[in-house]
């Protein structure tokens, strides 16, 4: 699955909208409704025979072979702290994901549509009922749809990280790890993908000014350019961007800085949970100089590095 007929710079994204039941306790059933970028999905198929795995977490349904690569496979409910109703594995799916380089199946009650939504109508997570004992730290954004219905942005990775499959490289640093001076300019959601970036960027030598979306950002690099004016390229050496944010995603927010002549010629890097090669494509076309997935030391010392000596040149 691609997103591909999305406009570079829209800032919309397509979600695929899939359902979780929930059993209450008056015996009702209340149907929570989710989404997940279309551009982390692989496919998503009917409930495949599964191998248990002993000593797994009680949401792990097992694993199975999907065309020689074995999967392992997450009940979201059950991740959720959510009671099933009895009939809940009616409509079951599979939707089979990848991102930071991981292939991972979740197993959602429906699979219902793809919907095209802005990033501008996405808030920042608050407390949502209905999701068991999930706080709002594991969802990225919420937005509402027809029938004052809201959709919930699942933090999927948060679940990668919880079964060990996936741990941030923040430790493989280069043995001369090359430093530089300035500033450099950070954008991200997550707090602690923020904490990461600036610590690895620290370590090379830059002052870091943070942003949590892409509107924060330009209002930073707005209030940069009031401190320094014509020389803030000299000083501001290099823009790192996440690409899914709420309010404004990361290649909308590019697209505004290519097309600012007090702002062109600073170089940006993605640094993205999403690692399909066609998101690659779209970064660059978006005006960045290199796309990197969450978070790989070496990777990131290595092209920043090269990114900002090609622009001090």
């Amino acid at each position: 699955m691609d997103d591909n007929s999305l406009k570079v710079g829209s800032n919309e994204m397509e979600l695929v909208d899939f359902r979780i039941l929930k059993q209450e306790d008056d015996g009702s059933v209340y149907e929570g409704i989710y989404g997940i970028n279309v551009s982390k999905v692989r496919e998503i198929i009917r409930v495949p025979d599964l191998t248990e795995l002993p000593g797994t977490p009680e949401f792990i349904e097992g694993i199975f072979d999907l065309r020689d690569v074995v999967i392992p496979v997450v009940n979201l409910a059950r991740w959720m702290g959510v009671v099933e109703p009895e009939n809940a594995k009616k409509n079951a799916r599979v939707i089979i994901t990848e991102f930071n380089n991981v292939l991972i199946g979740f197993v959602v009650h429906d699979a219902r549509r793809i919907r095209r939504i802005s990033w501008s109508e996405i808030e920042p997570a608050t407390f949502v009922s209905g999701t068991g004992s999930l706080d709002s730290n594991k969802i990225t954004g919420v937005t509402k749809i027809e029938g004052d219905n809201v959709l919930l942005i699942l933090d999927l990775e948060s679940v990668v990280q919880d079964l060990g499959l996936y741990e941030p490289d923040v430790d493989n640093i280069p043995q001369e790890l090359e430093t530089f001076t300035g500033l450099a300019l950070v954008l991200d959601d997550s707090a602690t993908a923020r904490k990461i970036v600036k610590e690895a960027l620290g370590k090379m030598g830059f002052k870091v000014v943070e942003a949590t979306d892409g509107e924060d950002g330009l209002q930073k690099l707005e209030g940069l350019y009031d401190t320094y004016g014509t020389t803030l390229s000299d000083n501001l050496k290099i823009i790192i961007s996440d690409v899914e944010m709420p309010k404004m995603d990361g290649f909308h927010f590019a697209a505004n800085v290519k097309e600012d002549n007090r702002f062109s010629n600073i170089p940006i890097v993605f640094n993205s949970s999403i690692s399909d090669h066609f998101s690659e494509g779209r970064g660059v076309e978006a005006g960045g100089e290199a796309y990197l997935v969450k978070f790989e030391a070496s990777s990131f010392y290595d092209e920043v590095a090269r990114v900002v000596r090609a622009h001090m040149k």
